[in-house]
């Protein structure tokens, strides 16, 4: 009987818990869940771009989201995003030559005075974090659509659409052989899927450092690289949506390193370089195996994040290795 008491104790306990975490704010979720992880700017900026805006929560419009020009969807650099090159196949003659210009690269490319060609890795994407409860209220479905579409009150025929429908769709499509993802609509999901993967709290979470707006194209020279992790990895992309939704995934075995570049114009980027150390269950007709010439399985293989992108790893000691950077 004292057992059954027991239980129905820490059952109580366990409901109570998850009712007041659904009324906690994402800071408060993020510090008690991960209570030995700074939070990375790119989720600070976020989190308050809803305060800037005139209806932070429950208007129908977004400032920011607007009608997409072909060049500002062109910005969103959702052509070189990575989250698709390792699973999904794709036909290179289906590519522009600016695609081309995305590199994926070796481990053995990271090395002091390396020159790399690469697009800007400062995205455009200032869509907000908004707290789960809020969200969770908002249909995402592509069977709701037109619901979602009414929500955010945009045209069924405009590009806007486009782009809603494309990111749900990217949501809803099975995950690949050797692929786990979750599209993660508020931060607290992101911090449940990552801390479930990793199996710890004690996480790493680090992201790209663009000192500027810089040219769309142009030559870097690597200035210093440091390997700052090494094993389980948890990636979040932020995709295009009236309010931020990462497409997060568990890419397995990986090692990260800091990456000190100056471009060509002087801009200073400290980046992050994700490297796939096991690639062997990959689609060998993806892209990245198509640019680089090579076989699931041959070697490692490396691309930096953008800007507003997460990555995030098992950690002792979070806070000295952010110290360090």
């Amino acid at each position: 009987m004292a057992m059954l008491y027991q239980y129905y104790f820490f059952t109580l306990l366990s409901l109570v818990f998850v009712s007041h975490a659904a009324n906690l704010s994402p800071e408060v979720y993020w510090k008690i869940k991960l209570p030995n992880t700074p939070m990375p700017k790119p989720i600070k900026d976020a989190l308050h771009i809803s305060e800037k805006t005139s209806q932070p929560y429950g208007g129908l419009t977004w400032d920011w989201f607007h009608v997409f020009s072909k060049n500002e969807l062109h910005k969103l650099h959702q052509l070189s995003q990575p989250y698709g090159v390792y699973f999904y196949g794709v036909s290179l003659k289906n590519l522009n030559e600016d695609h081309l210009v995305t590199h994926f690269f070796f481990e053995t490319d990271l090395h002091q005075g390396k020159k790399v060609n690469l697009k800007s890795l400062k995205n455009n994407n200032p869509a907000p974090i908004l707290p789960r409860k809020v969200v969770d209220s908002i249909s995402f479905s592509s069977n709701r659509i037109e619901e979602i579409l009414d929500h955010f009150s945009v045209d069924n025929n405009s590009e806007d659409a486009k782009v809603i429908k494309r990111t749900v769709e990217l949501c809803e499509q099975p995950a690949a052989d050797g692929e786990i993802k979750h599209c993660a609509t508020s931060l607290e999901s992101i911090i449940d899927f990552a801390s479930s993967r990793l199996e710890t709290n004690n996480i790493l979470a680090i992201h790209t450092e663009v000192e500027k707006e810089t040219p769309e194209l142009q030559t870097y020279t690597i200035k210093e690289v440091k390997e700052k992790a090494n094993g389980k990895c948890v990636i979040c992309h932020k995709v295009p949506y009236p309010y931020a939704v990462h497409f997060c995934h568990d890419v397995g075995s990986t090692r990260a390193f800091r990456v000190s570049m100056v471009g060509a114009d002087g801009t200073k980027v400290n980046a992050v370089s994700v490297c796939h150390e096991d690639t062997a269950s990959m689609n060998p007709k993806a892209l990245v195996f198509q640019l680089l010439n090579i076989k699931p399985g041959d070697k490692p293989i490396c691309h930096f994040i953008m800007d507003d992108q997460i990555a995030l790893f098992p950690s002792q000691n979070a806070v000295l290795q952010m110290a360090e950077d």
